[in-house]
C-alpha cells in the first residue's frame, strides 16, 4: 500500500494551519463587529429609556444620558452630576470606544423634554473598534426625539421647521453676574411685569443656566404664557442663550419684552410682537446674532 510522503504530510498540515488561522481571524472579526453592533443597540436602548422616563415624569423630573469615551451614564435631572448616587453607569466593551460626540450645543449629554420627548441636544454619537478604526457605527438623535442607526435624509437642524418659538441669541457678553430675568407684557393696562431671581437656575460653576415656568405659567389677560430660557454656551466672556415660547394653541398674542438685569442695567434681549406668529426682533443688548431655529 502506498502512503503519504513527508512533503505531502507537510503540505496537508500547513494547509490545515492556514485554514485554522483564517477561521480564527474570521470568528474574531465577527465577534468584534458583533460587540460594536451590540454596543450601539445598548446605547439606543438607554437613550429610549431616558426618553420614556421623561415622558412619564418619573421622579417628577427629566432624564438624560451623558457620554464619555469608554462609558455612558443614565442620569436624572436637566444636568449631569458625576457624584449623583442614582447615576446608572454603562461601561463599553474593552474593544469599543465612543469616537465622536457631535451634538447641538457641543456638549456631551442628551436630555429629553417633557410632554413630547424632543431634545435640544440632537446630533450624532459614533462608535468604533479600537483594533480597526475603519469599523464604525453611528447613532442619530433628531430634534423630534427620533433615535436610530439610519442617518436622516437631511440634518435635523436643517430639516425641522424653523419657528420663532425657539431662538438662539449670541449675546457677546456673559450672564454669569446677572441677577434677574424680567418679562414686560405690554397688552394689559398697566403693563404686567414678571421677574425671576436667576441665582437658583445656574449650575455650581455658572457654566449653565436653565429656567422654565412650565409648572407655574404667567397668566396674562386670562391666558397662560410659558417660556423656557437656557444656555447652550456660557463662560466668563460670552453667552449663547436659547429662548422657547409656547404658543398655547395660538393664543399667545401678547406683546412682551424680555430683559436680563445685569450690573443694574436692564438689558433687552428680545421683543415679541402682538401676533400669534410671535414676530421677533432682537434687543439692543444682543451684540452678535439672533438665529431662529
Amino acid at each position: 500500500m502506498k502512503g503519504f510522503t513527508l512533503i505531502e504530510l507537510l503540505i496537508i498540515v500547513g494547509t490545515l494551519m492556514v485554514l485554522i488561522v483564517v477561521a480564527d481571524t474570521t470568528i474574531s472579526l465577527f465577534e468584534q463587529e458583533s460587540d460594536l453592533n451590540n454596543s450601539a443597540e445598548q446605547i439606543i436602548n438607554v437613550l429610549r429609556l431616558a426618553q420614556n422616563k421623561t415622558l412619564t415624569s418619573e421622579q417628577d423630573t427629566q432624564w438624560g444620558v451623558y457620554f464619555e469615551t469608554d462609558k455612558y451614564v443614565l442620569f436624572k435631572g436637566s444636568d449631569y452630576n458625576p457624584l449623583e448616587t442614582d447615576n446608572e453607569i454603562h461601561n463599553l466593551s474593552k474593544i469599543v470606544e465612543i469616537s465622536k460626540i457631535a451634538l447641538e450645543g457641543l456638549g456631551s449629554k442628551i436630555v429629553f423634554d417633557r410632554v413630547i420627548g424632543s431634545t435640544n441636544q440632537f446630533g450624532e454619537i459614533s462608535l468604533e473598534l479600537k483594533t480597526d478604526t475603519s469599523k464604525t457605527k453611528s447613532i442619530y438623535i433628531e430634534n423630534s426625539g427620533q433615535i436610530g442607526l439610519t442617518e436622516p435624509s437631511t440634518p435635523s437642524n436643517i430639516a425641522r421647521i424653523k419657528d420663532s418659538r425657539h431662538i438662539h441669541f449670541d449675546l457677546g457678553w456673559s450672564i454669569q453676574d446677572a441677577i434677574t430675568l424680567k418679562f414686560k407684557f405690554l397688552g394689559p393696562e398697566p403693563d404686567q411685569i414678571e421677574t425671576i431671581d436667576m441665582a437658583d437656575y445656574f449650575d455650581v460653576s455658572k457654566t449653565e443656566f436653565d429656567w422654565s415656568n412650565e409648572d407655574t405659567p404667567f397668566v396674562v389677560n386670562g391666558f397662560n404664557q410659558v417660556f423656557r430660557i437656557h444656555t447652550h454656551f456660557l463662560d466668563a466672556f460670552n453667552t449663547i442663550l436659547c429662548i422657547h415660547r409656547d404658543r398655547n394653541n395660538n393664543k399667545n398674542n401678547e406683546e412682551v419684552l424680555i430683559y436680563i438685569i445685569d450690573g443694574g442695567i436692564e438689558k433687552d434681549i428680545v421683543h415679541y410682537s402682538a401676533d400669534v406668529d410671535d414676530t421677533v426682533e432682537k434687543g439692543f443688548y444682543v451684540f452678535n446674532t439672533m438665529e431662529t431655529q
